[in-house]
């Protein structure tokens, strides 16, 4: 895989979380999480199973109890709804994929532009389509489908896919290699990286950290709630805490 040019970190600050604490009713899921994102950049977020990586990105786009701030662009959003988030272009593309089984490809994506365009708005401006299927031409080869009928790989594609009819302004993508075969995720991980090259910042929570970390510009590890490393993605992957942990070997580019 070709890798993506890495960027200065440093530059415009479009996603800037402090302090925060996410919450289950009594249980505490977060603690005092810091994290940015800048503009154009990949950020990813590796940890283990439970360490806290989904209940991140619910915090963000309002679907978790939590507390801290959350700013997007220097608006504080901390205590927004999902749909106030969504409207901002905060783009979610959950774990598990949440197509809707019994509507076509196309059908599929129009519901991604209801955030913009409210349920009896205007129809889709056809810019937005054009651009999945430019980006995702197995989906419009197969737009008349319904999408149950459609490959894990595919699926995760519709999924990426209707996130870009919103118009997003940052992707958030929930474990987008879950389930699928290594060949089907080289070719997602290019997806995002021209997804990103287009001007798309995305913050990318993934179990494939040897992957995530080599498309990313900035990394940070996450363990029982809290962070415990971050930096440059070239640099966490030289951490020997990082290799022994979630790479294996010692990939031999430190």
């Amino acid at each position: 895989m070709k890798l993506l040019s890495r960027r200065i970190w440093g530059e415009e600050k479009m996603l800037n979380i402090k302090n925060l604490c996410a919450f289950y009713g009594s249980i505490q899921a977060l603690y005092d999480i810091d994290i940015e994102v800048q503009e154009g950049t990949i950020v990813c977020l590796i940890g283990a199973n439970g360490a806290g990586k989904t209940s991140l990105l619910k915090s963000i786009s309002g679907m978790v109890q939590h507390s801290g701030t959350i700013e997007w662009n220097g608006e504080d959003i901390t205590n927004y709804n999902s749909v106030q988030i969504a409207r901002r272009g905060i783009m979610h593309v959950p774990e598990g994929r949440h197509v809707f089984p019994g509507l076509t490809v196309e059908e599929n994506l129009e519901v991604g532009t209801i955030n913009w365009r409210g349920f009896f708005g205007k129809r889709r401006d056809a810019d937005e389509l054009t651009y999945v299927y430019d980006m995702f031409p197995r989906l419009k080869e197969r737009r008349k489908q319904l999408s149950w009928s459609l490959s894990g790989g595919e699926q995760q594609m519709l999924a990426i896919g209707r996130a870009l009819m919103g118009r997003p302004k940052i992707l958030l993508l929930d474990e987008p290699s879950m389930g699928l075969a290594p060949l089907v995720i080289e070719e997602l991980f290019e997806k995002i990286v021209a997804i990103n090259k287009k001007g798309t910042p995305i913050l990318m929570v993934e179990q494939n950290a040897s992957m995530a970390l080599e498309i990313s510009d900035y990394a940070y590890v996450i363990n029982q709630g809290s962070i415990e490393i971050s930096g440059a993605a070239k640099d966490v992957a030289c951490d020997d805490r990082v290799i022994n942990a979630y790479l294996g070997v010692h990939a031999g580019q430190c």
